[in-house]
């Protein structure tokens, strides 16, 4: 009976053993994928890799340091760790760069959210004067030039907006791309689910209507499901457009509601 009660705790004693040198190493490894995970996103490798941002991880929990161009930035890089695979928390320590004037503050403002949005040109420059957004550049057509008059309007701090955006003509080739689907335009460019729930989360954030909404995002293969409280139609319909149009979307599922009450979507 001795020999069978020493043998289980020597097989119990050996197991705890194991414990002790297993679990820091199984932790080793997740916080090394997590630091691999948020470089390797794609908000990461394009809207952030100009900026100078290190990642730590420690049992889940990862740190962040460095500066960014902008506040949006540093938002955009914390909702996208903390929307990755095995992070437990986010500890947000990356400072921005103060611009010499808030004219400027503001132009880097409007420039990053507008290269958030889908169907905006990618040839739109931005300068701003005492708040007044002037835009320039070559528009597919006359919806896209209006589409992007209409976000630059509605983007925190902006007072009015000048937009003399010329209209260009489409070739076949850029037409052809242009209509393409959400889905098609992402294959080939796949955006990481943390990506996109950050860029909708920031893009929500950063436009005037929707700031003061609290709304909760979620992302699975490309879908994003709104969820929170609108104050009216008007705000929960502007949350899911503006959100179907954030590159990588695939589709909205607006499950919001509007005054603490359930509406159809």
């Amino acid at each position: 009976m001795k020999a069978t009660m020493t043998k289980t705790l020597l097989l119990i004693t050996t197991a705890l053993g194991l414990m002790v040198f297993i679990t820091p190493a199984f932790a080793a490894k997740t916080d090394s994928a997590i630091v691999d995970a948020a470089k390797n996103s794609y908000n990461f490798k394009t809207y952030l890799k100009d900026d100078d941002i290190k990642v730590q991880a420690k049992d889940g929990v990862v740190t962040l340091t460095g500066t960014v161009a902008d506040e949006s930035r540093k938002t955009l890089a914390g909702d996208t760790v903390a929307n990755l695979p095995d992070v437990k928390g986010v500890d947000n320590k990356l400072v921005f760069k103060k611009e010499s004037s808030p004219d400027l503050w503001l132009m880097t403002k409007v420039k990053t959210t507008l290269l958030f949005h889908r169907n905006v040109s990618a040839t739109t420059n931005v300068d701003v004067k005492n708040g007044i957004v002037t835009l320039r550049g070559e528009a597919d057509n006359q919806a896209q030039k209006e589409l992007t008059g209409e976000y630059a309007m509605d983007i925190e701090g902006v007072k009015s907006v000048n937009n003399e955006m010329t209209v260009g003509t489409l070739t076949k080739e850029a037409q052809q791309a242009r209509d393409k689907t959400p889905e098609d335009r992402t294959i080939g460019d796949k955006i990481d689910d943390a990506s996109i729930t950050a860029l909708v989360k920031t893009t929500l954030l950063s436009h005037r209507s929707t700031s003061a909404v609290k709304t909760t995002v979620t992302t699975t293969d490309g879908v994003v499901t709104l969820g929170g409280i609108a104050g009216n139609d008007a705000e929960k319909s502007l949350a899911g457009k503006l959100a179907g149009d954030v590159k990588g979307v695939r589709s909205v599922d607006n499950q919001m509601t509007v005054s603490g009450k359930i509406t159809a979507n």
